[in-house]
């Protein structure tokens, strides 16, 4: 059973992630949900299944449950992660096939998270074309965040996901072939969203209990019938866990207004890692290091020893 299961995150780990980290939470969740954005974005382009895209959503909340989100750059990380499960996957896309995508969604002609109030973005392709230089330091630093991801999580990119499962359930609860198009469709659209939410459903619950609690939602929405019974325990879920998981992923609406109101930048395109600093510093609360300013703070004979890891790691995964 063990391909039907996820390594979950530890109490300690989400703790540490969300305590020991001198960026403030709401930030915090913003660059996640953000970036995770920008990877179902990016999975869409490349055309490929959501099955892939989802397992790169996955790999990048790991990664940043063990390292710190300035690092990297945000966009580079969610280019990596769909990089390396495609590569690993039946759809593999060339390094040159993804960084068009990337160039394009972060353009001043990509409608990614741009206001609706805000001027339509004009089509300029210069905006996005990417010289032989450019692309090369796009391949560069993919390499090195493919690396650095494969050794933050020990090389284990097993991702099971709850939406096979949710299909299963469905059949057994009769609900498959009952009113199709609105209760499955429903219910896998509560999987996908879930997995943008700041709360990391996909690492604190196994993928039984995240399809339990998307076909509850998905019921309750469309006013369906279900056994009266605690149905749910047959699927080897609690009544507590499901009922936390029923709040959060209905919450993941009002979450995304309330950090688009916090973090206004999100609304003029994708956040870097500069929109995170001027917004420290608006604050003032900037450490005037972009990679101090979270809980693993890095002296300059450290910052060189990180920078020369990168290196390694580009050159290794380049042979």
């Amino acid at each position: 059973m063990s391909h039907m299961s996820n390594p979950l995150a530890t109490p300690r780990q989400l703790y540490q992630r969300r305590s020991f980290s001198s960026l403030p939470s709401e930030l915090q969740d913003a660059i996640f949900f953000a970036t995770q954005c920008l990877t179902q974005a990016a999975g869409v382009l490349l055309k490929l299944p959501q099955s892939a895209t989802a397992q790169a959503n996955v790999l990048l909340a790991r990664y940043w449950l063990v390292e710190p989100f300035m690092s990297h750059e945000f966009s580079d990380i969610s280019a990596a992660s769909i990089y390396l499960v495609a590569k690993v996957g039946p759809s593999p896309r060339s390094p040159r096939h993804v960084s068009n995508v990337y160039a394009y969604l972060l353009s001043t002609s990509s409608s990614f998270f741009r206001s609706p109030s805000l001027p339509p973005p004009s089509n300029n392709p210069s905006s996005y074309y990417l010289s032989d230089s450019a692309y090369q330091s796009f391949h560069n630093r993919i390499l090195a965040a493919e690396a650095r991801i494969l050794y933050a999580l020990s090389f284990n990119t097993h991702v099971s996901l709850p939406h096979p499962l949710a299909v299963t359930y469905l059949q057994t609860l009769d609900f498959l072939y009952v009113r199709k198009e609105k209760i499955s469709k429903r219910a896998l659209a509560y999987l996908n969203t879930s997995l943008l939410s700041p709360q990391m459903l996909y690492l604190t619950s196994q993928p039984n209990a995240l399809a339990v609690a998307a076909i509850y939602n998905a019921a309750k929405d469309i006013g369906a019938k279900m056994p009266e019974c605690e149905w749910w325990e047959v699927f080897d879920v609690d009544r507590e866990e499901l009922g936390f998981l029923v709040v959060a992923m209905r919450s993941l609406e009002g979450s995304a207004r309330k950090m688009r109101e916090d973090v206004p930048a999100m609304t003029e395109g994708m956040i870097t890692r500069k929109t995170i600093e001027d917004e420290m510093k608006r604050r003032g609360l900037y450490a005037g290091n972009g990679y101090d300013m979270d809980s693993k703070a890095l002296d300059p004979e450290a910052e060189m020893a990180r920078q020369m890891d990168e290196k390694m790691a580009a050159m290794e995964a380049a042979r």
